[in-house]
């Protein structure tokens, strides 16, 4: 299925989009964040998705994990080096659709100065004209990192065994944009 209508350049809408991230805490829960600070835009071929293109910059001091304590934590060394490395990139390389309303987003992932291909399959949840007369879409989408790839590899040993942090992270993008004019 083509998308002609969507043809455009799009600018994320981070007042209507959320990335983030789930990572397992003691073994035994998840822990959810995000990024409160990320700018990103996208070219879409409606008639060809494979001619799309992709790119999203995270600012790093933005974690945000409802914690003080904690989000401190993630910015030092141990972590995302907030100060050595100010932010997290990705940037498409290949745009498959992947079914009806699927897409496979393939690019280079940088967190920590390492950039590793990821691949995030997307669903195209819809495009509307909102109340101010800008033509929006949505596009929902999820992947499972290794953290360690990318240099964060902190951890601390429990006593009933197990790890204190996973080493799988799963990233969350819920992506609304806004064509550009």
């Amino acid at each position: 299925m083509t998308y002609p209508q969507l043809t455009g350049e799009y600018t994320i809408d981070d007042t209507h989009s959320r990335i983030g991230f789930v990572a397992r805490h003691a073994m035994v829960t998840k822990v959810r964040g995000s990024f409160n600070e990320f700018e990103g835009s996208f070219t879409v071929d409606g008639d060809a998705p494979e001619k799309s293109s992709a790119q999203v910059t995270l600012q790093t001091k933005s974690i945000d994990t409802r914690n003080a304590d904690r989000d401190g934590h993630l910015r030092t060394n141990d972590f995302l080096s907030a100060d050595e490395h100010p932010v997290i990139t990705f940037t498409s390389t290949a745009i498959a659709q992947n079914g009806e309303d699927g897409f496979d987003v393939t690019g280079d992932l940088t967190i920590k100065g390492i950039t590793k291909p990821v691949t995030i399959p997307f669903e195209f949840g819809g495009a509307a004209k909102d109340p101010f007369g800008n033509d929006r879409v949505g596009f929902d989408g999820s992947t499972v990192i290794n953290r360690s790839d990318f240099g964060v590899t902190f951890n601390a040993p429990l006593e009933t065994g197990g790890v204190l942090v996973s080493d799988k992270i799963t990233l969350e993008f819920e992506i609304s944009a806004i064509k550009n004019a």
